[in-house]
C-alpha cells in the first residue's frame, strides 16, 4: 500500500525540519564560557579530613583547583589570570606561569613554594575558598572576564561524595 502525504503535510514537515535545525545550530548561552583555551578541569572543594585552616598541621592544601590549558597550540601565560569564588574570595596570578598545550596547573591553598616546572602555584592563605556545601568557581581572564565558570552542590555533582569534581576532564 503506498501512502501519499498531501502538499499541506510536507510543508509543515519541511518547517518542523527547518526548525530542528535552527534550534541544532543556535549558539548556546554559555558559549563565551569556552572563549578562553584555560579552563578548570577539576576541583577538590573538600579537602580530605577534618577542615583545619591552620597554616601549621592544617589541610588547606589538600584543597585545590586545577586549571588546564586545552589549547592544541597556544601558550599561556596565567600572569593576570583569577580565580574567585561565590564570596568574592579571590585568588590572582601575579607572577609568570606559562601553560603549553595541553598542560596544566594545580592551584592549592594553603603555603607553599610556587613552581613552574612543578606546576603548583599556592594562594599563601591558608583559609579554605570553596564551600564544602555549594559554591561557584570563576575563572577570569586578566581583564577580568570569564575564561570559564562552574556552580556546583555536593549533592548534585559529587556522586561518590569524595569531595572532588571533574569539568572539563
Amino acid at each position: 500500500m503506498r501512502i501519499r502525504m498531501s502538499h499541506a503535510w510536507t510543508a509543515m514537515a519541511a518547517a518542523g525540519a527547518a526548525v530542528a535545525i535552527t534550534a541544532v545550530t543556535a549558539v548556546p548561552a554559555q558559549a563565551a564560557e569556552y572563549s578562553s583555551p584555560l579552563k578548570v578541569k577539576g576541583v577538590q572543594y573538600d579537602a580530605p579530613g577534618a577542615d583545619s585552616n591552620r597554616c601549621s598541621g592544617g589541610n588547606a592544601k589538600n584543597e585545590y583547583l586545577t586549571i588546564k590549558n586545552y589549547s592544541r597550540t597556544a601558550k599561556v601565560n596565567l600572569k593576570g589570570y583569577a580565580v574567585k569564588d561565590a564570596s568574592g574570595n579571590k585568588y590572582t596570578f601575579t607572577a609568570n606561569h606559562t601553560l603549553e598545550p595541553g598542560d596544566y596547573v594545580t592551584l592549592r591553598g594553603g603555603r607553599g613554594t610556587e613552581s613552574d616546572a612543578g606546576n603548583v602555584a599556592y594562594r599563601q592563605n591558608c583559609n579554605f575558598i570553596w564551600n564544602n556545601d555549594k559554591d561557584t568557581i570563576y575563572l577570569l581572564k586578566p581583564g577580568g572576564a570569564a575564561a570559564d565558570t562552574h556552580a556546583y552542590t555536593k549533592r548534585a555533582n559529587d556522586a561518590d561524595g569524595n569531595g572532588y569534581i571533574t569539568y572539563h576532564g
